[in-house]
């Protein structure tokens, strides 16, 4: 059996009780000599050595070698490793093991506060963390790392569909009238293919057949049409899409708007800003939202987010390549008059709805935003 020291995270209980699997007894405990703050950029503090500086936690005793087990497969994907140290409790010193960050890793912030933690980042990571653990036993702790991002992006895309819409012609009847459970097979990746049996209230005030289906669960994803009415130029973005390759069509290279998932404990419109300087190198004026929504409700749970972005498309701001390499980002930008891109929706060489969409959007808004420029 082993004992452990939390500082970080991990003395959210509900959080040590998914990576653990089960329940588990804590006692109040300091670690001398050293420090919890903040790891810039991160949603996760480190413990650092500092003289005089005690670090709150919690001791968790008696640990089996299933639990080091899970532990490690959950903090490997930080690459954090275990050392030992020496904590005080109200029963005195003990004896412990505690996960320490690679040093130089992170820059170091100020100090961290659980609380805070917890009211941003708590139920995202409660739900990223969910889904790296039903992963335990069955994929590598190094693949699980790699994807954590994307289960942060999905467990984000949660929380804001939590808020909901209005129900003033839909019915008042809600998730929670609805049986569902698990069913086996599905895929884990990039992104996820969950199946599961359901049952639902009917329109007729009846009940439905158990029913099994699929679903594609994927991400938030914020749309930005750049425009610049003093030119009343749009910008287009044109980038292989693997969509059109498997549906057999000839010529995979899609228009679009420019387009990317919101990440965890972003907004929308962050997204969208941050979005538009990555793949068309430009800083928009004013973002203005269209409207959000599903982008195909009857097996995704991808959402879009959907804006008009005024800016200068003028032939000195224009940059007619964008994207990142990390990402493996090819992109080719076109900037082109408002009729002219209108024409290719009429030819049908714009096959993407979204750009379609915004396109009529911005029609709609277009003869106010010239006024105005």
């Amino acid at each position: 059996m082993t004992d452990l020291f939390f500082y970080g995270t991990l003395r959210d209980v509900r959080l040590l009780e998914i990576v653990l699997g089960r329940t588990a007894a804590a006692t109040p405990a300091q670690l001398p000599d050293h420090a919890v703050v903040e790891a810039l950029g991160q949603s996760f503090p480190l413990l650092i050595a500092r003289d005089n500086a005690t670090a709150d936690g919690i001791l968790v005793r008696d640990l089996s070698d299933n639990d080091i087990a899970r532990l490690d497969f959950y903090e490997g994907a930080f690459d954090y490793a275990l050392v030992s140290v020496t904590v005080d409790t109200d029963e005195g010193a003990a004896d412990a093991l505690v996960y320490m960050p690679p040093v130089g890793r992170w820059p170091e912030g100020e100090a961290w506060s659980l609380d805070a933690w917890q009211d941003r980042w708590g139920e995202v990571s409660r739900r990223a963390a969910a889904e790296a653990m039903g992963r335990y036993g069955q994929q590598s702790g190094e693949s699980v790392r790699a994807l954590l991002p994307f289960f942060r992006n999905r467990a984000w895309a949660q929380v804001i569909a939590a808020e909901g819409a209005p129900q003033t012609l839909r019915t008042s009847r809600t998730v929670a009238d609805i049986e569902m459970r698990p069913a086996e097979g599905g895929y884990d990746g990039f992104f996820r293919l969950k199946p599961f049996h359901l049952r639902y209230p009917t329109f007729d005030g009846g009940m439905s057949e158990e029913l099994r289906r699929e679903c594609f669960v994927a991400y938030d994803v914020s749309l930005v049409l750049p425009y610049d009415p003093v030119t009343d130029c749009v910008l287009l973005v044109e980038q292989l899409r693997f969509g059109p390759i498997h549906r057999g069509d000839p010529v995979p290279w899609v228009l679009e708007v420019v387009a990317g998932m919101v990440d965890a404990g972003e907004t929308p419109e962050e997204a969208a800003l941050r979005e538009t300087r990555e793949e068309a190198r430009l800083d928009l004026t004013r973002l203005i939202r269209v409207s959000g929504g599903y982008a195909s409700p009857g097996y995704s749970t991808e959402f879009y987010h959907n804006f008009i972005g005024l800016c200068d498309l003028s032939e000195s701001a224009a940059r007619f390549s964008g994207g990142l390499d990390e990402e493996h980002e090819d992109i080719r930008n076109h900037v082109l008059r408002f009729d002219d891109a209108m024409r290719l929706i009429e030819t049908g060489e714009i096959n993407a709805v979204p750009l379609q969409m915004l396109l009529f959007a911005l029609m709609a808004r277009r003869p106010e935003l010239r006024a105005d420029a």
